[in-house]
C-alpha cells in the first residue's frame, strides 16, 4: 500500500525546509557576534512590540523564565561537583578538565532565538493578552533573578569555576615592550 501523493509532497517538502534551515544555522555556527547581534535584534523588536501594544505582559513573564532557565544551564558545569567530585585539579599532577557547560552556546543561542520568535508571533493573537498587574510580575521575575544567581554564584565560588572564557591567550600579539636599562 502506498501513502497518498499528497503526504510525499508534504513529507519531501517537510524534509526540504528542515535541510535548508540546518545548513543555514550550520553556516552561521562560528559568527558568534552575528548570531547574538540578531538574537537582540529580535528581543528589541519584541520589546518594542509590547511597549507599543501595552499588553502580553504574562508572555514577556514566561520568556523571560524560559531564558533564565537557559542561562543557568548556560552558566552551569555539566557534572555538578557535589555530586560526582571535583572537575578541577587538586595537585599538580593531575589531569586538567576544562569547564564543560550543560548547555552549549550554540544552543543556548538558538533556543533563545526560538522563544523570541515564538513570543513575537503570541502577541499577534489577543488570547495571550491576558490582563495582569505587571509590576507585580516584574518584581517576582527580579527575585527569581537574584534568588537564583545569588545560588549559583555561591556555587562557583564553592567549587572555584568560572563558567566564561575568553579565548586563548595569545602571546607576542602586543606591541613590542622596551627594555627600562
Amino acid at each position: 500500500m502506498d501513502a497518498a501523493p499528497a503526504d510525499n509532497v508534504l513529507s519531501r517538502t517537510g524534509r526540504r525546509l528542515n535541510q535548508r534551515l540546518q545548513v543555514l544555522l550550520d553556516r552561521s555556527s562560528p559568527h558568534i557576534t552575528a548570531r547574538w547581534s540578531c538574537l537582540v535584534f529580535a528581543l528589541l523588536c519584541y520589546i518594542a512590540r509590547v511597549w507599543y501594544l501595552r499588553g502580553f505582559y504574562i508572555v514577556s513573564y514566561g520568556l523571560g523564565i524560559y531564558n533564565l532557565n537557559l542561562l543557568l544551564g548556560f552558566i552551569t558545569p555539566q557534572f555538578d561537583p557535589e555530586l560526582e567530585g571535583p572537575e578541577l585539579p587538586t595537585k599538580a599532577d593531575a589531569e586538567f578538565r576544562p569547564f564543560v557547560r550543560r548547555l552549549p552556546e550554540f544552543k543556548f543561542w538558538y533556543s533563545s532565538f526560538k522563544s523570541v520568535l515564538i513570543g513575537i508571533a503570541m502577541t499577534f493573537s489577543s488570547v495571550f493578552d491576558v490582563p495582569v498587574f505587571w509590576p507585580i510580575l516584574l518584581l517576582y521575575w527580579f527575585v527569581l533573578f537574584f534568588v537564583t544567581m545569588k545560588r549559583q554564584i555561591r556555587h562557583m565560588v564553592k567549587h572555584r569555576y568560572l563558567p566564561f572564557s575568553f579565548g586563548k591567550k595569545r602571546y607576542g600579539k602586543g606591541p613590542a615592550v622596551k627594555d627600562s636599562k
